[in-house]
């Protein structure tokens, strides 16, 4: 088994690594002077099962491009067999037309990463279930759950928890922590007016004299969980923590979360932190490596994946 990375999350590659007890292959990614990627594998992988480690966070397109020539290099090497691991898949929110004569980005990625050559394609908290259906090879769709469940624990009693679905398109994903950690379920109603912007409308169940956990997949601009936050506080809530997959956290969404009424924001380092998320007030990075390291090794082993959510 042979373990190689691009220049998109390096950290988490060698926590996964470490976790592994395998070296990260030696693989060189440059650019040109025009910005064209160049790659070399500079290691024999003839008949090995390959593991390309690559989140498409920002630059996307960039980094989207990195994975699929390191595709490419590893086909063209006689790798026996490559998987794709893609801990934040890129364009995951552009999984259906909103409007005529628009793409579906979602399918378009899926196809060039099945066409680059690989096999396989293992990734975490999709925004959209359905985007498994879109890849032609065999894909697994990890969950962070276990990691996040975990944390909630070690932090706060159960009986006064409930968790907190921020929109209705995310009350599936809260349900399933909420039944793992035997909390009752509320749900944020709120109508958004334009692209990144939303305004909260109502509040669906009972959150009066209780720790709210806020749960989703993404958290990009961050208004939508801030808002969320105060209107919870404003029900009656004793506090409200966030715990989100996926910290894209793009423009001033640091800073915003920062003076917003959150307790504490926890995000997966799926996408490697930057430095203003590292020094956030009231932001914190849990590790995924030993989840991805454990689904590499069985998915190495032949062995089942599904079987680390049961």
């Amino acid at each position: 088994m042979k373990l190689v990375s691009g220049n998109s999350n390096r950290v988490l590659a060698e926590a996964v690594a470490g976790y592994l007890d395998i070296p990260l292959s030696k693989c060189m990614v440059r650019r040109f002077a025009d910005q064209e990627i160049f790659v070399e594998i500079q290691e024999n992988v003839r008949g090995e099962d390959v593991f390309i480690l690559q989140s498409t966070s920002f630059p996307a397109n960039d980094h989207l491009m990195e994975l699929l020539i390191i595709t490419d290099a590893l086909r063209r090497a006689s790798a026996r067999r490559v998987t794709a691991v893609v801990p934040y898949f890129g364009y995951a929110r552009q999984d259906r037309k909103p409007g005529p004569r628009t793409p579906i980005s979602a399918k378009l990625v899926a196809n060039l990463i099945t066409r680059a050559g690989a096999d396989r394609v293992l990734t975490l908290d999709l925004h959209a279930g359905q985007i498994q259906g879109f890849f032609d090879i065999p894909t697994d769709n990890l969950y962070a759950v276990p990691v996040m469940m975990r944390d909630i624990k070690e932090r706060y009693a159960a009986n006064d928890l409930v968790v907190v679905s921020p929109d209705v398109g995310g009350v599936v994903r809260a349900r399933a922590l909420a039944k793992r950690i035997d909390a009752p379920l509320a749900i944020v109603d709120k109508r958004r007016e334009r692209p990144g912007e939303s305004e909260v409308m109502n509040i669906i169940g009972d959150v009066e004299d209780r720790n709210c956990i806020l749960f989703d997949d993404i958290i990009d601009s961050g208004g939508t969980l801030c808002n969320a936050a105060e209107a919870l506080l404003a029900q009656g809530a004793k506090s409200v923590t966030a715990y989100i997959t996926h910290g894209v956290l793009s423009g001033g969404a640091v800073a915003r979360v920062e003076g917003s009424m959150l307790k504490e924001l926890v995000i997966t380092d799926s996408i490697q932190p930057t430095e203003s998320v590292r020094k956030g007030r009231n932001i914190r990075v849990l590790s995924i490596a030993p989840l991805i390291g454990e689904a590499i090794s069985r998915t190495a082993l032949e062995k089942s994946v599904s079987s680390l959510f049961d």
